[in-house]
């Protein structure tokens, strides 16, 4: 049975930090929820953290996995059984961190998209203290890093709202090239998605991770370094204002 992804019904919901589940199945210290605020590894970005309390124990939250089906693996399961009920929190600091990054390279690929001539985001990583973004086909120097954080610092600064929905592959490829939201690499299966957008067309992306509501939340980016990948692939690290600040 899927678990039901509580972050993913609106940008809000990525602010939730508490929730109350029902355990689907449990082996030894994995457990799958009907329900889930923890977001799994996927899509590049990292999973979160926190806690879940049962009648008789607690425990740490050591990773999340999964797709459909969410499992956590746990520090321990004492007292815990499939059919209790649980209560979960989710570590904001992580969370929040995690929204600021993700939204940040959203803004990023859009504007390396628009400024170098359709030059594509390959992969991207994200974590609480630094990330990453690969691109092709391109070579940055310093004064085109130069150019992309000026212009991405600006577009923060002007506060544009973020929000999502669920749109049709036929509404996303009428509003954005299918190269530039990679729509062209998924299954043609696939119809329906859940979408970021940010302002009033500056980008538009599918998307399952947790964003922030507002730019002026993500605080200005910058650059950690970049490396050559071969076959005209570089890669761009970055972090945030008060994120990363030990690096």
């Amino acid at each position: 049975m899927a678990t039901e992804k509580l972050w993913m019904d609106s940008i809000e919901a990525c602010y939730q930090t508490d929730f109350k589940a029902t355990v689907s199945s449990i082996k030894e210290e994995k457990l799958v929820l009907d329900r889930t605020l923890f977001y799994p590894l996927g899509g590049g970005q990292n999973w979160d953290l926190g806690t879940l309390t049962w009648d008789g124990g607690e425990s740490e939250i050591i990773e999340v996995r999964g797709r459909d089906e969410i499992t956590h693996l746990l520090e321990n399961t004492k007292n815990l059984q499939k059919g209790n009920e649980v209560n979960g929190n989710i570590d904001w600091q992580r969370r929040h961190a995690h929204m600021r990054m993700h939204t940040a390279q959203h803004l990023v690929s859009g504007i390396v998209y628009e400024m170098f001539h359709g030059t594509r985001t390959v992969g991207n990583q994200i974590h609480h203290d630094r990330s990453r973004i690969d691109f092709n086909p391109i070579r940055f120097e310093d004064e085109m890093l130069q150019r992309v954080v000026s212009q991405v610092n600006q577009t923060i600064d002007s506060s544009l709202g973020v929000e999502c929905c669920v749109m049709t592959r036929k509404e996303i490829n009428k509003l954005m090239p299918p190269e530039r939201t990679n729509m062209d690499l998924l299954p043609a299966s696939v119809n329906e998605l859940r979408v970021v957008k940010i302002g009033d067309g500056l980008d538009l992306c599918p998307c399952a991770g947790t964003h922030v509501r507002n730019l002026s939340e993500i605080g200005h980016i910058r650059i950690l370094g970049k490396k050559s990948k071969g076959k005209g692939t570089h890669r761009i690290s970055y972090t945030l204002d008060g994120l990363g600040d030990e690096l």
